[in-house]
């Protein structure tokens, strides 16, 4: 019951005027972002945080989040009417979804994705609801020593589950840790790596650096791959909503099963991307028909969408409780709380209900507001894509140099930020993961933090992240994680 008041209560905070206009506009952005390649959640998340320096954190965490349930609604457009993913989930929605538009089915299959994404958003939201305030009370009795366990299962997590060889994975989050280190030591107040630099006392900005890693990395490959957008025309009637709303319930058990997935990998570091992907097979294994997938199968849309849905909401729940993103886009949120002097984690909960409730309230309302607004305005997003992208790119361009200016007033900031975008495109170009090093780069301060404090309790022992149950079950499930890639190694040389 004290769930459902707070989230009453949530609700009266979000429906306010100027939050109701604030979730509109981002939800139009987030489609915008969706629908442009090269963009996605995290990187319009980061371009367009500065312009949430003047509004209250609660407004500015509701428009920041409906940009990213837009975002998530918008890259099935591109998927299925063009065969180009507006964004790195959406990539499994075009093995069917591309099919059935050339088949003169982009109406049900563009139905069909937007309300399964609903429905496993809609899932995790329920999650988020219920489990948020309990993992919160669980917390309370974190100490340091635990909060270093549990920073520590989530850089292991990530080497751990990520598609990217480990090697990768490991190095992209080392880079994050020498970034994050630079600046004034917290503890003994030294400078650290600054090279006599003033501008370098505070360390690298975070902002600065997605929005470079993310935002230019991003649009200079694009530019390389020299986009043309060719595709089928998107138009969808009421009648095309209510005939596959009806065909949709046959797919019960699919829809089930990508949101478990999804929410699963929302929770741990696994993200959107590995659950749609991992939905897509898991509905092609078990299918009566898999030889239908590839060619145009409605459940072939269904799995990845709810997948990347569910798993994109739920990586707020770790995030909003513990500090620890479960996604690129929940890092960057993350960086967003800290600059507005909100401390994530399970005071959180007591110390900002209007702020975490209103949040919550407004994945409720910002998914009927996105699933509405999707339903009714695609030709006009299938029509954006027939502006040249050597007219799109510069844009995006001058948007990324305004909001990294506008962060300290600085040209600095803006020449950083193409030496971080230069950085991005060389990770992508070289296949690194660009993930490990954004969340190196949030959490890498506050993981010392709670290791250095860890170790002035206990005199420098590191037993003392095994001396409570706590901190010893959390601290062994990430050495486990850490060693599970070679349990895969070990398997290949026993076969040969």
């Amino acid at each position: 019951m004290d769930e459902l008041n707070n989230l009453f209560h949530g609700f009266a905070v979000a429906l306010t005027l100027p939050n109701i206009g604030f979730m509109l506009v981002g939800i139009f952005l987030g489609v915008l972002i969706g629908v442009l390649p090269g963009l996605g959640g995290a990187n319009g998340v980061a371009i367009l945080l500065p312009l949430t320096f003047g509004m209250s954190p609660t407004s500015a965490i509701i428009m920041l989040s409906c940009i990213y349930w837009g975002a998530l609604f918008g890259g099935a457009i591109t998927s299925i009417l063009f065969n180009i993913p507006g964004e790195p989930w959406s990539v499994a929605t075009t093995f069917d979804g591309y099919p059935m538009a050339q088949k003169g089915k982009a109406a049900q299959a563009l139905t069909a994705a937007f309300t399964s994404s609903f429905v496993g958003a809609l899932v995790a939201v329920l999650m988020v609801t219920f489990l948020a305030p309990l993992v919160a009370k669980f917390a309370l009795n974190f100490g340091p020593p635990e909060f270093f366990a549990v920073q520590l299962l989530t850089f292991a997590s990530f080497i751990g589950m990520s598609k990217e060889p480990p090697v990768k994975t490991m190095l992209a989050m080392m880079l994050g840790f020498a970034l994050a280190a630079v600046g004034l030591d917290s503890v003994t107040g030294t400078l650290r790596m600054t090279y006599g630099q003033e501008s370098l006392l505070k360390g690298f900005d975070f902002l600065i650096a997605v929005i470079g890693l993310f935002g230019i990395g991003e649009i200079l490959l694009t530019m390389e791959e020299g986009l043309a957008f060719k595709g089928q025309k998107g138009r969808i009637t009421l009648r095309d909503v209510l005939d596959t709303w009806k065909e949709l319930p046959k797919y019960w058990a699919t829809s089930l099963r990508a949101c478990l997935i999804g929410c699963w990998m929302g929770v741990t570091p696994g993200g959107a991307t590995p659950a749609s992907f991992m939905s897509y097979g898991t509905a092609k294994r078990i299918s009566k028909q898999p030889e239908n997938f590839g060619k145009g199968a409605i459940e072939g849309v269904i799995a990845p969408e709810t997948a990347a849905h569910a798993a994109g909401t739920s990586a707020l729940l770790p995030m909003l409780t513990l500090g620890i993103p479960g996604s690129p886009t929940a890092a960057v949120l993350l960086g967003g709380l800290l600059i507005w002097g909100l401390q994530p984690g399970p005071l959180l909960f007591t110390e900002q209900k209007d702020f975490v409730w209103g949040l919550i309230a407004s994945m409720y309302l910002g998914n009927i507001v996105g699933l509405i607004v999707v339903l009714t305005t695609v030709p006009w997003w299938a029509a954006i894509l027939r502006i040249p992208f050597s007219i799109i790119a510069p844009v995006i361009v001058v948007i990324c140099a305004v909001g990294a200016y506008t962060v300290h007033n600085s040209m600095l900031d803006v020449v950083l930020m193409l030496v971080f975008g230069l950085m991005g495109y060389a990770f992508k170009k070289l296949k690194y993961p660009l993930a490990p090093l954004v969340l190196a780069l949030v959490l890498g301060d506050m993981a010392e933090t709670s290791f250095r404090q860890s170790m002035l309790i206990s005199k420098g022992s590191l037993e003392i992240f095994v001396s409570t149950p706590l901190a010893g079950s959390i601290t062994g499930l990430a050495i486990f994680m850490l060693l599970w890639p070679l349990w895969g190694v070990f398997k290949k040389l026993s076969r040969g």
